[in-house]
């Protein structure tokens, strides 16, 4: 059974969903890829889980870093896009890394020469935990704000709201 919840943002509705027990899912309404994980057997309930992720998230909204994590699960995804998450959380708040850093990170992980930056791509692009495992702070390597399932514009406002000095970034003609 998957249970659903709902928060509403300065940016937008967000959907939670738990196992449960864990935060299994977050997505801003109408995300890209939110359908293939919020499929099968479905109730709207309140969790502890809910009430940790909206404790996250107001917090977040009010411009500051969390500093806590809500209990997450990343068991759904496949173990290339699990290595990306966890990457990404390594990621600080107000920071951003490029699609090429972390594909460089798993080849020396894995003791290859060379990992695609686009297969680090897919997977930020399949992350099922959108803004808690921040793949908005994940970004081109020549400053292009490439790619966010939520909207490359709500990307563009996350990063501000973090503090990230916008002038390096870029928001592409094509692609978005």
């Amino acid at each position: 059974m998957k249970y659903l919840s709902h928060y509403i943002s300065p940016f937008g509705g967000i959907t939670l969903s738990s196992d449960g027990e864990r935060l299994t899912g977050s997505w801003f309404d109408n995300e890209k890829y939110s359908d293939e994980f919020i499929a099968g057997n479905i109730e709207e309930k309140e969790l502890h889980i809910f009430d940790d992720a909206r404790r996250w998230l107001d917090v977040y909204f009010q411009g500051r870093d969390p500093g806590f994590l809500p209990d997450i699960s990343l068991e759904y995804v496949t173990p290339f896009r699990r290595e990306v998450c966890e990457i990404m959380l390594t990621i600080p708040y107000g920071k951003t890394m490029t699609y090429g850093q972390i594909a460089e990170i798993i080849g020396k992980k894995r003791g290859i020469e060379r990992m695609s930056a686009q297969a680090v791509g897919g997977a930020v692009g399949h992350n099922p935990l959108s803004l808690i495992v921040p793949c908005h702070r994940v970004v081109g390597t020549g400053g292009s704000l490439t790619g966010y399932g939520g909207g490359i514009h709500i990307k563009e406002k996350l990063l501000i709201l973090e503090g990230v000095d916008m002038s390096e970034f870029f928001i592409p003609k094509k692609g978005f």
